[in-house]
């Protein structure tokens, strides 16, 4: 999953939605370094990417991708099933999503100083752009499978995959629907376990 759903699955507890955003950028046992709350959303994190890694309707998604894409389609998939996520958000959400994404950057902004650096950099740009809230289009996430095509020095061709997001739109809706429903069952017996 990309950074909204991880984001949403972390409840409204603002240090486990600060600990699963900056997961990635925590490498092995640095997450021993923050504070434990926001260690903990770092662990949980890791345990939804490993459920979704494993997960055999996320494995569909991904093979409909894998000619094409190859290594990255597991990447391109986490960020069309943020989209649908996106897409979506009046079902899973009584907040609107543009008040949402907004309180998310202040959040971040006061969490600003423990921030690993790769984020730091890249917020700006995220709030400036307002990243979370233009997955909900399909041109939104255009966007951001483009900067990711950027990211690869243009190896990925990761830009291209909103052709198939169009030509397959309701295959990778329907397996994102199936899939999020179970992830968020998981997510919530890990989050017992906290």
């Amino acid at each position: 999953m990309n950074f909204l759903a991880h984001i949403y699955l972390s409840d409204e507890d603002p240090e486990l939605k600060i600990g699963n955003f900056i997961a990635d950028s925590v490498k092995g046992k640095k997450f021993l370094e923050y504070p434990e709350r926001i260690a903990q959303g770092i662990k949980l994190h890791r345990k939804i990417d490993s459920y979704t890694d494993s997960h055999d309707t996320v494995k569909q998604s991904i093979r409909r991708l894998s000619p094409k894409y190859g290594r990255y389609s597991s990447v391109i998939v986490d960020i069309l099933y943020d989209h649908f996520l996106a897409a979506n958000w009046n079902e899973y959400s009584i907040t609107p999503l543009a008040d949402y994404t907004l309180d998310f950057y202040e959040l971040l902004q006061e969490y600003y100083e423990i921030l690993p650096t790769r984020i730091q950099h890249f917020l700006p740009y995220m709030i400036r752009d307002n990243w979370l809230l233009s997955y909900a289009s399909v041109a939104g996430i255009g966007s951001v499978l483009s900067g990711m095509n950027r990211r690869t020095k243009n190896r990925s061709k990761m830009n291209f995959a909103v052709i198939e997001l169009e030509e397959y739109y309701s295959d990778f809706e329907k397996e994102f629907r199936s899939f999020f429903e179970e992830l968020a069952l998981f997510t919530k017996n890990e989050m017992r376990k906290l």
